[in-house]
């Protein structure tokens, strides 16, 4: 009997029709178009302004779109992955509202929580369940709402995140494609350069921490990129060098969209030319958990099945890690 591995049969994804300029940041703290673009590469990235509508209402849309594109009916999903940090609430999770109203009356689901690692994490964690042989169709949600812990008057945090996500299905293949190898790493020691202070169950909302705005995302962009350089680049040439591969032999580096300097030092990191690398965030800034679904479906159109790519990401806390997978087929 052939092994089976989990191979990405769709991909989807949806960002909020509002679009938040360079320009418009202008307005609220002290930062310029040129400043933003030339130290992140962003340009502008969607907010999901409507009243009581979370991450969930993101990732709705997507999933719709994945099981239209798949030919897959509701009822014969079997576990939906929801990565995310910006939940629409602490219970219930936000992987169960999602099944709900999409129909998925058979399927159980969670949320994953790892920073802007989320979708790499849910990703290695749904192709064991279909490795295993004990599920055929699993699909994995990557996404966030990170407006809604955004500070607007913090310059170091505002002008880089955006909300947005994206789904794919994982289901068995025989052929060897789908997911090859991963590398998943963690260290805790680097969460006072990347963290929300108040909120949780160490320190619970008061007025006091509401007033001293300790709910939003806090963050010290020197230390944060300096690891997430040496972290994403290093775990990117390992899962390489441990599958013979050469940046002859990838087709696509597919980068969590955190900071172009980021991306391009590890595709250099890699022996990749900028060809070679997916890049939306000029458009849609860091989503967190939804960045690498969004590039996968936006460049959907230029991958052939047996492309071998690199999924790479840095996050909060800290996380990071890399994923070797083989595409498993063609544009339609």
């Amino acid at each position: 009997m052939s092994k089976i591995t989990a191979a990405i049969t769709g991909v989807s994804g949806h960002v909020p029709d509002y679009v938040m300029t360079n320009k418009e940041l202008e307005g609220l703290v002290e930062t310029n178009d040129e400043w933003i673009t030339s130290r992140t590469g962003i340009r502008e990235r969607r907010i999901l302004k409507e009243e009581g509508q979370g991450t969930s209402h993101i990732a709705v849309p997507a999933v719709l779109e994945l099981l239209k594109k798949t030919n897959t009916k509701p009822e014969e999903v079997d576990l939906l992955i929801c990565a995310t940090t910006t939940p629409d609430m602490v219970f219930p999770a936000t992987a169960n509202l999602i099944t709900a109203e999409v129909g998925a009356v058979n399927a159980f689901g969670y949320d994953l929580q790892a920073a802007c690692s989320g979708f790499l994490y849910a990703l290695v964690t749904g192709s064991k369940f279909v490795e295993s042989g004990q599920y055929k169709k699993v699909i994995i949600v990557g996404a966030d709402k990170m407006s809604s812990i955004v500070d607007y008057t913090d310059r170091a945090t505002c002008i880089i995140f955006g909300d947005g996500g994206g789904a794919v299905m994982l289901e068995p293949n025989t052929e060897g494609l789908g997911v090859q190898d991963s590398i998943l790493k963690s260290d805790g020691t680097g969460a006072p350069f990347l963290h929300m202070k108040a909120g949780g169950s160490r320190k619970p909302a008061t007025i006091e921490t509401v007033q001293a705005r300790e709910h939003f995302a806090f963050q010290e962009g020197q230390q944060v990129f300096k690891f997430a350089v040496k972290g994403m680049a290093d775990v990117s040439a390992e899962v390489m060098e441990r599958n013979n591969l050469t940046g002859d032999d990838v087709a696509w580096l597919v980068p969590h969209q955190a900071n172009k300097r980021i991306i391009e030092a590890t595709a250099n990191r890699m022996g990749l030319s900028n060809d070679k690398v997916m890049l939306n965030i000029h458009k849609y800034g860091n989503t967190t958990s939804g960045t690498i679904p969004l590039c996968l479906w936006e460049y959907e159109s230029h991958l052939k099945k047996g492309d071998n790519l690199i999924l790479a990401a840095f996050g909060g806390g800290f996380t990071w890690g890399a994923i070797y997978l083989k595409w498993a087929y063609d544009p339609k």
